[in-house]
Formats: structure tokens, C-alpha cells, sequence
């Protein structure tokens, strides 16, 4: 019985979501075909439109990190020119999405499972909180700096996320700004802190 309610939900989840992002303004160039072939095919059929990539995570348990799984261009190459992507989100208890943007495309959470708590901010530096529960969906717009934390410590939170993109790409903040080659006196700059503090994160990082 538990089982089939998952898949029920599933099913609600990518229905609703796409349903949205038809509605939506596509983040995507317009493509001037029904659809694009990959270099040098001159025909597919109908198993190119098709994408298992995501079976593995029915009935599977929780992973131990974060972890996401897309269903985006790069793996799914029928995609390029939709304008339309997908990906599972798992939390585990006490775990964090962290502090990331879309340069290409909105995000569009539906939490299928659990809580979490969600924000963005904005170009004026305004916070945007809120705490999920199941069933919620949560817009973070487009280009903005946003986070997913399952404060639970004891159960995992499921998500799906859809983009009004077929690659709306990710920037991880921690990522792009300490392990990157930016000079260390220029992140203390930037910061108002010393070098070796700087230095001491990236080791946390790392």
C-alpha cells in the first residue's frame, strides 16, 4: 500500500510540474524543428523520448548525503530544445542542499516527502524563508542564491524539481567562491577577515 501511494505521488508530482512549466515562458531558445537529433542521427524512435535514468530510485533507500539525481540535456539529450528539465531530490536526515544558483532557468520545488526548510535572496539581500511540509511547492525564481535543508534528524525529505530549462545549470556559491583560483588576499578582502581564515575553510571544503 505504501508503495503504490509513492507512486501516486510521483505521478502527481511530474503532472503537476509540467503542466506549470508548459504554461511558463520557456528559459531555452525557440527551435525552428519539432525536435533536435543528435549530430550525425538521421532518425530516432520513440525510445530516444524515453529516459530510465531515474528507476534506480524507486523503492531504493535513502542515501546516506544529499544527493541529486537529473534528468536534464546532458542525460537526457532528447531535452535540447524544450526547454524542460527534472531532478529527484533526497535529503537525508540533517542534511543540506547547499547555497547554489540556476543562472539559466527558475526552479520548481514539489515536496513529495517530509519537511524542509527553504530560502532565497534576493538583488536587495531580503531573505526569503519557509518551511515546507509534504505536498508544498516552493518557486526559487531564476539566477537567485537559494539553499534546501532537511532540519528533521531523523526522517529524509524527497523532492522534485523541474526547470523551465533543458540545462539550467548549477553554480555551488561554496564551490565557485573557495575552491577556485581566487587569491586568497582577495577572498579576505572581500570578506573583512585575514588569510588564514580563508585558508581554514577552503581545508573544510576540501
Amino acid at each position: 500500500m505504501e508503495s503504490k501511494t509513492s507512486s501516486c505521488i510521483v505521478l502527481l508530482a511530474l503532472a503537476t510540474s509540467l503542466v506549470i512549466f508548459q504554461m511558463a515562458s520557456a528559459g531555452d531558445p525557440d527551435i525552428l524543428t519539432d525536435f533536435v537529433l543528435p549530430l550525425g542521427v538521421p532518425s530516432v524512435d520513440a525510445s530516444y523520448f524515453t529516459f530510465s535514468g531515474l528507476r534506480g530510485l524507486v523503492g531504493a533507500p535513502p542515501p546516506e548525503k544529499f544527493k541529486v539525481t537529473k534528468a536534464a540535456m546532458t542525460e537526457f539529450p532528447a531535452l535540447n530544445g524544450q526547454s524542460v528539465s527534472y531532478a529527484i531530490l533526497q535529503y537525508p536526515a540533517g542534511s543540506v542542499n547547499p547555497v547554489h544558483t540556476h543562472p539559466r532557468s527558475a526552479e520548481l520545488l514539489f515536496l513529495m516527502s517530509g519537511t524542509l526548510e527553504v530560502g532565497f535572496i534576493d538583488t536587495t539581500n531580503k531573505i526569503f524563508t519557509q518551511t515546507l511540509q509534504t505536498g508544498d511547492v516552493f518557486v526559487f525564481p531564476k539566477g537567485l542564491v537559494h539553499y534546501q535543508y532537511n532540519a528533521d534528524a531523523e526522517n529524509c525529505a524527497w523532492g522534485i524539481s523541474a526547470f523551465g530549462s533543458a540545462n539550467a545549470g548549477t553554480v555551488s556559491v561554496p564551490n565557485s567562491v573557495f575552491n577556485t583560483s581566487i587569491p586568497d588576499n582577495i577572498l579576505a578582502k572581500s570578506f573583512k577577515t585575514d588569510i588564514i581564515t580563508i585558508q581554514k575553510i577552503k581545508a573544510g571544503l576540501a
